[in-house]
């Protein structure tokens, strides 16, 4: 069978089935029961699949309570990754210079399918901070970053209904083609309380020498004080420390 450089197109049925059991547990601790009701599998395969991770240190068996929470090969697994990703140590000095300047948390994102994901932040200085964490999610459709995935990376959102996740969330798919279009044009996407109701985001890109989409730096604060105002006050470091980091890793270092 010729190679073609692409992951194959068909899945492997037991494996979806253990992603899935993954990420069930993000959440917590999770009885085998439990488990099997938020995956959709019967009792007795959720059992065996729990039984397969645990051996394999994906997920541990709280002998205490007899549920199951995340493992440590994940964390393992997890720096490795995260240590193949150059970005973050050329985006560092400029998440911090960018936090100093605004004042809020600035958070350093990858594309994800079809959720971006923090791999570094540096918090705000405030006593009041946005929530930021190491491999959070950015949800595609409700928050900048994930506005910037989509209009300058290769992220396609699934079907169906968009998620409501505050009355602001863009559900309406229409309304969100015409909100990914002005990001694209304009080099930076803002969310206004769109996944939290005291949130407001600005992200901008990071792409390479080809154009690719590599990493999304944003700027994060409490509603009440990133206002409108606040976020377009950052908008010009915003883009010089995205730009700084395209033009270390080959790109450009033009703003889009």
């Amino acid at each position: 069978m010729a190679r073609t450089g692409s992951p194959a197109t068909r899945h492997v049925a037991a494996v979806e089935r253990a992603v899935a059991v993954l990420d069930a547990l993000v959440g917590g601790e999770l009885g085998t029961n439990e488990v099997a009701r938020r995956t959709g599998l019967n009792a007795s395969t959720a059992s065996r699949q729990l039984a397969t991770l645990v051996a394999a240190g994906l997920v541990a068996h709280v002998e205490e309570t007899g549920r199951y929470r995340l493992g440590p090969r994940l964390v393992e697994l997890g720096n490795a990754a995260l240590a193949g990703l150059d970005v973050r140590d050329l985006a560092r000095p400029h998440l911090r210079a960018l936090s100093h300047a605004t004042g809020e948390t600035a958070t350093l994102s990858v594309p994800g399918d079809p959720d971006a994901i923090t791999v570094d932040f540096v918090q705000s200085p405030s006593s009041v901070q946005s929530v930021a964490r190491l491999g959070r999610p950015s949800v595609a459709h409700a928050t900048a970053t994930g506005k910037v995935a989509l209009a300058f990376g290769e992220v396609e959102l699934p079907p169906g209904r968009l998620r409501p996740y505050t009355a602001r969330t863009i559900t309406d798919r229409a309304a969100l083609a015409r909100e990914i279009a002005v990001v694209r044009e304009r080099g930076y996407a803002v969310a206004l309380r769109e996944r939290e109701d005291d949130l407001n985001a600005v992200a901008a890109p990071v792409c390479d020498s080809r154009g690719d989409l590599v990493a999304v730096i944003g700027v994060q604060g409490p509603a009440s004080r990133f206002t409108p105002a606040a976020i377009d006050a950052s908008l010009p470091v915003l883009r010089e420390r995205a730009a700084a980091v395209s033009g270390a890793i080959g790109g450009d270092g033009a703003e889009p």
